[in-house]
């Protein structure tokens, strides 16, 4: 029963600080958007760059893979390489998401809107 007033205490808190949860929330958006994570497939033969926003950066396809013919797998090699490499972006914002928000003091478990 006492939990619930603690994390109540905990949100008060963290609204006196509202000011100061915005500017950090900015501030990690920031952060966010620059991340980049790189996929491939193939033992290298599609390459993948994506941003914290989601965006594909770059897509690098081998000779290799274009001298194969074979459409319908060089089609596969690229879904896998920008799907790893948004898997991975994902991670990292996770990660990032994750300090900021205990560095503002937000328990674990809580999310804040535009956040989760």
């Amino acid at each position: 029963m006492f939990e619930m007033f603690k994390g109540m205490g905990q949100l008060a808190g963290l609204m006196r600080n509202l000011p100061k949860l915005r500017e950090e929330m900015e501030q990690m958006q920031q952060r966010i958007g620059s991340l980049s994570a790189e996929g491939n497939a193939g033992a290298g033969m599609v390459k993948a760059k994506v941003n914290g926003k989601f965006e594909l950066l770059a897509l690098t396809i081998t000779d290799d893979a274009m001298k194969t013919g074979d459409r319908e797998m060089l089609e596969d090699l690229i879904k896998s390489a920008v799907n790893q490499a948004i898997s991975k972006v994902r991670e990292e914002i996770a990660t990032e998401t994750g300090k900021t928000m205990s560095g503002m003091g937000v328990p674990p478990g809580m999310s804040l809107p535009g956040l989760s």
